[in-house]
């Protein structure tokens, strides 16, 4: 793949949908990011190398318009001096020069070309990289959120356990003490009617006697 088409690729890839299907957000985006990084730095090389083949390609320039004028001097020096065969010999000197310089003005344009379109991409590149360090940070800020969420949520449900525990603690003492009262007055109740039989039979005991005694008076 060319750099240039990767850099396309790169540009229009929509981040967030990449990051919705990966399984591991946080290693995609780190890819990513690295990817971006490398492709910024390989940008920079063949910018350098174009800024260079500019200076370059400018040099030759200089000198082929300063071989045109010359030729072109010559060819009216030679004409001021009845050689027209000079004359003649120097402008087709001075074409071949013109056609050079055409040339080479046809290549610094590409050049040049390559160079706008090498800034234009860094400048897409790097709000892409901005925007994916972003997203870097904000699913950073997710995943401590969410484990200080869990962890407070997992304190939460055993200081709830811990309340139920108590609270059951609480409610079984309850029915053991109600279940105690029960108990004491199943127990009171039973000695009460325990003393009332024998208050009873001591009672007629009494009667008992006092008929007897009746009995003998009468008799």
């Amino acid at each position: 793949m060319g750099m240039f088409s990767r850099i396309s690729d790169i540009v229009q890839a929509n981040i967030n949908a990449i990051l919705d299907k990966a399984e591991d957000p946080h290693k995609v985006i780190r890819l990513i990011i690295q990817e971006m990084e490398e492709t910024l730095v390989e940008i920079r090389s063949v910018a350098a190398r174009s800024l260079a083949d500019r200076k370059h390609l400018e040099r030759k320039q200089n000198n082929l318009q300063a071989q045109v004028k010359d030729w072109q001097n010559k060819a009216a020096v030679a004409l001021k001096n009845d050689r027209e065969d000079l004359a003649r010999a120097a402008l087709i000197e001075k074409n071949k020069a013109q056609e050079n310089l055409q040339s080479l003005n046809k290549e610094m344009d590409m050049v040049n070309e390559t160079i706008e379109k090498l800034q234009d991409d860094t400048a897409r590149l790097q709000d892409k990289l901005k925007e994916a360090k972003s997203r870097q940070k904000t699913l950073s800020i997710r995943q401590q959120s969410a484990t200080v969420r869990l962890k407070v949520k997992t304190t939460e449900q055993v200081v709830k356990i811990d309340d139920a525990i108590a609270k059951f603690e609480h409610y079984e003492r309850k029915i053991d003490d109600l279940e105690s009262q029960v108990e004491a007055y199943d127990l009171v109740s039973n000695g009460n009617s325990l003393t009332a039989e024998i208050q009873q039979l001591e009672l007629d005991e009494n009667i008992e006697k006092e008929l007897a005694a009746l009995r003998k008076k009468v008799a």
